[in-house]
């Protein structure tokens, strides 16, 4: 837990012993910021700063949407910002703040073991440098929560702009048909889509919460505008998402629209190839057809000839003077029959 004092020549380190004190003096702005709320750190929101068990419960653990409670004397947030992981999956790093009159806690959330610890220090260590650089002097709680909700919006900004270079390239590859394997593009399509639509659930629901906090009247009249802007801001990531993702689908349209085509043209030759290759072997069908029938036609006088060349000698053809001429009478008729039946089927 780091206790700092934020006065108007920056920002000064405190011990957590002193905190009790701070709060109750008029000396400047409070800001404890918790790296993580381990069991001394939800200790000190309890007893300390006297919030709510279950505010306190959603320091501890995770919370996967943003939120708002108000309170009597001061207004608990639950914002994200996105962290690229493997493979496209984005990692929610939570950021919560206790607002109060004279003081800002903020409680940086149970992350995934995968993000980098200062992944998650990210936007409050870019305001704290700006303090102790002497560009921002924030006077108020408000204001010091203004700056730090900016740098988280600035987080889901750049993200939206990470994950639009990658949308440029998908785009790229399609046009200029360097696809590669299909369903890895595919892959890679939806994953930008998944980037997308994470970074524009944190945005909506950030300008949903901000967009409400605007209507309470616990908050002082210079902190109003700031609220109002951080509504604007966030719905601006929003509407960037949106436009994004609506663009990635035209890619994405595009490219089912290019597989379509191809498929249709591969298909439409694959049935030309087949309707060749089917009249080749109807073709082929009757030519055997027609080889069969003639071989039939001149079967049956050749058996018969065969027969009668074997020249046995009790055939009694072989001493009938009318036996030659009927076996050639019967090799003709043999033919003349077979080639009828075939020329009545078609086949010849």
């Amino acid at each position: 837990m780091r206790v700092r004092l934020i006065t108007g020549d920056g920002a000064e380190d405190r011990r957590a012993e002193e905190l009790p004190a701070l709060l109750r003096g008029e000396e400047g702005l409070v800001w404890v910021d918790i790296p993580a709320c381990d069991e001394e750190a939800a200790h000190a929101l309890s007893e300390v700063f006297g919030f709510h068990p279950m505010a306190v419960r959603e320091c501890v653990e995770r919370n996967r949407v943003p939120k708002m409670h108000a309170y009597p004397d001061h207004v608990f947030v639950v914002l994200h910002t996105p962290e690229r992981g493997e493979r496209g999956h984005v990692h929610y790093v939570e950021l919560d703040q206790f607002i109060g009159k004279n003081y800002l806690v903020t409680v940086h959330g149970p992350v995934n073991p995968a993000v980098p610890p200062e992944a998650a220090l990210r936007e409050t260590g870019a305001v704290l440098r700006r303090i102790r650089a002497g560009r921002l002097r924030p006077s108020s709680s408000w204001e010091l929560s203004h700056a730090i909700v900016s740098a988280v919006i600035r987080s889901q900004e750049e993200y939206v702009e990470t994950v639009t270079k990658d949308v440029w390239r998908l785009e790229q590859r399609v046009t200029g048909g360097q696809v590669g394997d299909p369903e890895e593009f595919l892959t890679e399509l939806f994953r930008a889509r998944h980037g997308l639509l994470a970074v524009r659930t944190m945005g909506a629901l950030g300008a949903a919460i901000y967009g409400r906090m605007k209507a309470l009247t616990r908050i002082s009249s210079a902190g109003r505008p700031l609220v109002a802007d951080a509504a604007d801001q966030l719905g601006r990531v929003r509407d960037m998402a949106d436009s994004e993702q609506e663009y990635l689908q035209g890619v994405i349209e595009f490219y089912r629209t290019v597989l379509t085509i191809k498929s249709t043209l591969i298909g439409q030759a694959q049935n030309e190839e087949v309707k060749r290759l089917t009249e080749a072997s109807y073709a082929q069908n009757e030519e055997l057809k027609k080889i069969s029938a003639w071989a039939a036609v001149f079967f049956a006088p050749t058996f018969v000839g065969t027969v009668y060349g074997m020249n046995f000698d009790h055939m009694p053809e072989r001493h009938w003077v009318g036996g030659y001429p009927f076996a050639l009478i019967l090799m003709l008729a043999a033919s003349i029959v077979a080639y009828l039946l075939f020329k009545r089927r078609g086949w010849l």
